[in-house]
């Protein structure tokens, strides 16, 4: 069949795309940028890809005609106070589109919204599941409410809190239940779901057979990492101040964080679970789903993450608008030095960043991170998502990768950082050297200021980095 995939960028999209071409379909892949879209090499032959915009009108025309079915997995919720305007002008887009197509089921990802006060968040989701039901096509909707998976945001917020705070002062929404699900399981509901007329025009909760509150299910995290952590809440930390003390101590964005509190003082438990007898899927433990997130995180081999996805960062933007460095008006801080092993320069450039560091000057660079996040930006708690490999578009610390190419010897990363003015950070191999340059596009007087104020700064950290990417190559 001829599958079309929405959000294949994304964290589900990226990880259900193996699973439908595996399966023997031809999957056609919705980017809003081809160049922030790295598939693997294994699916290539049994792809497209194609610009789409579903905010943009114009961009439709690119979705073809001869499509069977469709997952839409198209959510705004961490790129604007807005979002639910957005979505919903997405998912009208979305129908306005397939309107002209053969296309005959449609299944979307939502959230459970099983009760009668819902969130912003929630409501939003509901929203787009009434838009999408008003089509030719049969629709099926998957709720979900956590999702356990290595690079999930759900889980990359409960590692960070767990791992960072030995004692927590929490806010009492950390007694609401919840009913969290695999990753693995999201995927096989989602694969088993397409084209059968069981599921059609009908909506279902998903969720692992635990029930927990949000407390638990840190608690029952940290016994599973062998830590001793203690947990208080208190009934008077507000919305605002819960979403500032989830944004700052874990790697999540301000409007992602106030999104999720916002949610979290709902229960997102499932209504019944028909969908597994009817797809015969047995869902894991919240146990289980950790032990499979971290067997993936210690074999280096996460597939997504959410902070790859573009609305992990402070702005939006076309890879290919950036690709090409300016050089009028701006600033530079060029540097160079000889190398003896090309293999062992680039082997050191594509492992910067995250848990690797920035090799010289590490608490100038976290003191950076910390002054980024004060002003609401994505400060160095993004990290990568994997320690040896880098792709177009993913998220490198407060850093967004541009270009990666080894056989080049090329790495160009853009700051997603909070700046009066705009900076990318290049590494190049020319003739047994590595050319490391910074460039700043500043935005008035502030932006002057701000270069002029960092240049003793820059004079350390980029020397040392240079030092040490070249040292012993």
């Amino acid at each position: 069949m001829r599958i079309l995939l929405t959000g294949a960028t994304g964290y589900i999209g990226k990880r259900l795309l193996p699973v439908l071409v595996k399966n023997g379909h031809h999957v056609i892949c919705c980017v809003r940028d081809i160049n922030r879209f790295s598939p693997p090499d294994s699916v290539r032959a049994f792809i497209d890809i194609i610009q789409v915009d579903f905010l943009d009108e114009s961009t439709l025309v690119n979705i073809p005609n001869d499509i069977d079915a469709a997952y839409y997995l198209i959510h705004s919720m961490s790129t604007s106070n807005e979002y639910e305007k957005l979505e919903e002008q997405s998912a009208q887009n979305f129908n306005k589109a397939l309107r002209r197509t053969s296309v005959e089921h449609v299944i979307y990802l939502s959230g459970i919204v099983n009760e009668e006060s819902l969130s912003k968040h929630l409501k939003s989701r509901k929203n787009v599941e009434n838009i999408l039901s008003d089509s030719q096509f049969k629709l099926t909707t998957l709720r979900a409410g956590i999702i356990i998976g290595s690079g999930s945001a759900s889980f990359e917020i409960i590692r960070d809190l767990v791992e960072k705070l030995p004692v927590m002062v929490a806010p009492k929404w950390l007694n609401t239940k919840c009913q969290p699900i695999g990753i693995r399981d999201v995927l096989t509901l989602l694969e088993k779901s397409l084209m059968n007329e069981k599921v059609y025009d009908r909506n279902f909760d998903i969720g692992g057979p635990d029930i927990l509150n949000y407390k638990e299910m840190l608690l029952h995290f940290a016994k599973f990492r062998k830590l001793k952590r203690r947990i208080y809440t208190i009934p008077i930390m507000t919305p605002k101040l819960s979403s500032y003390w989830l944004y700052f101590v874990t790697s999540t964005s301000y409007n992602l964080a106030s999104s999720l509190v916002s949610s979290m003082k709902i229960e997102v438990v499932c209504r019944d679970t028909k969908i597994n007898e009817i797809l015969d899927v047995k869902p894991e433990t919240y146990k289980k789903a950790l032990e499979r997130a971290f067997a993936k995180i210690d074999s280096n081999q996460i597939v997504s993450s959410w902070k790859d996805s573009q609305v992990s960062g402070v702005m939006e933007f076309n890879i290919t608008d950036f690709v090409d460095v300016p050089t009028f008006g701006c600033f530079t801080d060029i540097r160079q030095k000889e190398i003896t092993s090309t293999e062992d320069a680039i082997a050191k450039i594509w492992g910067i960043g995250g848990t690797n560091g920035w090799y010289y000057a590490n608490f100038l660079w976290k003191i950076r991170g910390y002054m980024d996040k004060l002003v609401g930006g994505v400060g160095l708690r993004r990290g990568r998502t994997s320690p040896t490999s880098l792709s177009s578009g993913d998220a490198l610390d407060f850093w967004r990768v541009l270009y990666a190419n080894k056989s080049e010897g090329r790495l160009l990363l853009f700051a997603e950082m909070k700046l009066p003015g705009e900076a990318w950070l290049e590494f190049k191999i020319v003739n047994n050297k590595v050319v490391q340059t910074a460039t700043f596009r500043p935005q008035g007087i502030l932006g002057r200021l701000y270069w002029y104020s960092v240049l003793p700064f820059h004079g350390l950290i980029f020397k040392g980095m240079l030092n040490e990417i070249t040292e012993q190559s």
